[in-house]
């Protein structure tokens, strides 16, 4: 099966010019413009209740860091048995449909927890079943949502729609844990109104849905139930090793690197030993930075190279390294910034390089695969750091966690390199780190020949990018 896309050209507002670099391009198309702005409020609502939710556990569990990894485990453990299926979902069933199913459900469960808060009916337990049941609904929910985006905008503005889509979560992740902070801290600690403005944020994307123009969507032809579908999504991946490559990658820097909710609530609570405003704060710093890279990365119009994952992937792992050594609040807040800047640059580059090199029909599938992987390692990765952050230390979840993100990152280039001459060039004024690999040996191997006749069946135009 071939990676050529067949999909028509979204209907946009304005012209398209060829090649247009324009950051907000993707928001001439009616229907995303109004799926972006409920989406700014329903996601800020979104921070809002992670904040909350992280404070809260840490008040009903005595600041014990294995309690916060936990949580978010629960939270984003049923990816590993969920997002495939709601990939499956995705391909075989109107997404806009699945869509508003979904995003009641996640409002319901944000609705009951803040009812729980209120009453004093609280207890730990509550919160561990009830991220569980987010973290069920929301693995359905994001292969969906990702899908989706390619029918609001087509194939030519894709990747300009996933990076405002980055940076619309991370403009919330500005507002809401700032907006969450000030609440809580205003209620004496009480994080019930953080739960109750999620909940009714979840109305907002419900009613973008419902007023879309269903007739300038560009759905994917529907894939026909069938026995089987879930282990082609899987064959599909495995015979194109661009793809394999982005999800380890994915599934490695998931784990280890974006533990963000639990390192830096450690860091204010324990190493710094401040309340729940500087610990909003923090987590602003951190957006900061990610909304930054995310509008950096609005400017990319193509596919991004492979050598463009690995870089950004081992400058993340080292800015997470160099934010644990930090010695003052004030540095880890500063650090914070280009820390985020960075994880964002790498999540844009992995989710549109995937995006953009998988057929419409299976995109659904592989998305969930990509999601999988991403957030899969989640329940070993969040409390593995939360137990080191508990027992060595605060910075030592940061300083591991990006330790093993620049590990993984050297361990791609050096599988991306294998027959070809590599040379790693770094400045310092100005800063700059490039992977330059040259062209491939002559290598007689088995192993090779299998890799390049499966790139192969990729169309022309992607052969370039896979080396």
């Amino acid at each position: 099966m071939t990676r050529t896309s067949t999909e028509p050209t979204a209907p946009t507002d304005a012209a398209e010019p060829a090649q247009d670099h324009a950051m907000f391009r993707a928001l001439r198309v009616r229907n995303f413009r109004i799926y972006a702005s409920a989406n700014l409020v329903s996601l800020t609502g979104t921070w809002m209740q992670r904040i909350g939710q992280d404070w809260l556990v840490l008040q009903l569990s005595d600041d014990s860091g294995v309690a916060l990894g936990l949580i978010t485990a629960l939270q984003f453990g049923p990816t590993l048995l969920l997002s495939m299926y709601g990939g499956v979902l995705a391909d075989r069933y109107a997404k806009r449909r699945v869509l508003v199913i979904t995003q009641a459900l996640m409002g319901l469960l944000a609705l009951v927890l803040g009812i729980l808060v209120a009453t004093d009916g609280i207890a730990l337990w509550h919160v561990f079943v009830l991220a569980a049941g987010l973290g069920s609904v929301s693995a359905i929910d994001v292969p969906v949502r990702q899908a989706f985006v390619s029918e609001m905008v087509g194939p030519e503005l894709l990747g300009n729609a996933v990076s405002l889509n980055s940076t619309i979560f991370n403009g919330a992740r500005l507002v809401g844990p700032s907006l969450a902070g000030l609440l809580i801290a205003a209620a004496s600690g009480d994080t019930a109104l953080a739960f109750f403005v999620n909940a009714a944020s979840f109305a907002f994307t419900i009613g973008a849905l419902a007023v879309m123009r269903a007739d300038e969507l560009r759905p994917s032809p529907p894939v026909a139930r069938a026995r089987g579908q879930l282990r082609e999504g899987l064959a599909y991946t495995w015979a194109h090793p661009d793809l394999v490559l982005a999800m380890v990658l994915a599934f490695v820097i998931g784990t280890f690197g974006f533990n963000y909710q639990v390192t830096i609530a450690l860091m204010a609570r324990e190493r710094f030993d401040l309340g729940a405003e500087a610990f909003g704060l923090l987590s602003t710093f951190f957006a900061i930075g990610s909304l930054s890279g995310a509008l950096l990365s609005t400017r990319r119009s193509v596919r991004p190279r492979q050598r463009f994952l690995v870089i950004s992937a081992v400058v993340f792992g080292l800015f997470t390294v160099i934010a644990g050594l930090m010695p003052g609040y004030a540095s880890f807040a500063v650090l914070l910034v280009p820390t985020g800047a960075a994880a964002l640059v790498f999540s844009v580059a992995n989710n549109s390089f995937v995006q953009l090199g998988v057929d419409p029909q299976m995109r659904g599938r592989v998305m969930a695969l990509y999601f999988m992987c991403f957030m899969g390692g989640t329940p070993v990765g969040a409390p593995l750091i939360g137990w080191i952050s508990e027992h060595l230390g605060a910075p030592w979840g940061l300083i591991l966690g990006g330790g093993i993100c620049v590990v993984a990152g050297l361990a791609a280039a050096a599988f991306l390199a294998r027959g070809r001459r590599v040379r790693l060039d770094a400045g310092l004024a100005p800063p700059r780190l490039q992977l330059r690999v040259g062209a491939r040996t002559a290598v007689d191997s088995p192993r090779l020949r299998a890799a390049e006749e499966v790139v192969a069946e990729a169309a022309p135009g992607q052969q370039s990018l896979n080396r």
